[in-house]
């Protein structure tokens, strides 16, 4: 499987959606994936200009489609708009943000994976159980754009715990973080990816044992070492701005 092929079945997953047409109200949708793909896999860079008529030309659609995918990604903090100049990727997120998320997600996860234990249906469990196969394809892919996918499945592992844990308040406030999307533009790092599929294991067969107690401690243990791994990428970055300061 190409690069490309696997930057979009990770999308896939995210919205789970099947391949969209060209016409009627999936086209922003189609839009937005893609854009979305694009940060995951840094093809646009942080800190990058977006403008509509550029994208329009590049994805062969009218501006409609395009505004309304920005309009809606503006809106999760993915892009900012900035006057008379269209709009720029953010920056890589900060180490307090990073932090401040990391909180949040200590409180809402093992929850959500708790009533995960308690009410999945097995269909979901078998799905849960499909995204790790799936998984385990995208972590055998080299370059940024198999990572971006990666962690595009990733978050719909997470998305589906949340969805099975029957509470839609959870997993709206998880879906707002778009915690996945900017921890794994940091920085491609494949132990990231080797490291988080024995974890997700973890998780996903004790909510299969129907284990509330031991699925709430898997994905706290999961959530807290993923924490501790991309606390070593923001010393990484700070170590080398330092660097190139003395320098």
């Amino acid at each position: 499987m190409d690069d490309e092929a696997m930057i979009a079945r990770g999308r896939r997953a995210v919205t789970g959606a099947t391949p969209p047409g060209r016409s009627g109200g999936r086209l922003a949708d189609e839009v937005y994936d893609t854009l979305l793909g694009q940060l995951m896999s840094l093809r646009i860079e942080p800190g990058s200009r977006v403008t509509i008529d550029v994208l329009a030309r590049e994805l062969g659609v009218s501006q409609t489609p395009i505004r309304d995918a920005l309009n809606r990604m503006e809106a999760e903090g993915l892009v900012v708009r900035v006057p008379h100049a269209g709009y720029r990727i953010p920056p890589q997120i900060t180490r307090h943000r990073f932090e401040d998320m990391l909180e949040v997600r200590l409180l809402l996860e093992p929850a959500a994976a708790r009533r995960s234990a308690e009410r999945a249906t097995s269909e979901q469990v078998a799905g849960l159980r499909r995204m790790l196969e799936e998984m385990a394809e995208l972590e055998g892919g080299s370059g940024p754009t198999a990572y971006g996918a990666f962690g595009l499945r990733d978050a719909a592992f997470h998305d589906l715990v949340a969805l099975s844990a029957e509470n839609q308040v959870i997993r709206e406030a998880l879906a707002r973080l778009h915690s996945h999307v900017h921890l794994f533009r940091l920085h491609h790092d494949t132990q990231v990816t080797h490291l988080a599929m024995a974890e997700h294991e973890e998780v996903v067969a004790a909510i299969a044992a129907r284990d509330p107690d031991a699925a709430a401690y898997a994905m706290r243990r999961h959530i807290l070492r993923s924490g501790e791994r991309f606390r070593r990428l923001f010393d990484e970055i700070e170590d080398a701005a330092g660097m190139a300061v003395e320098a």
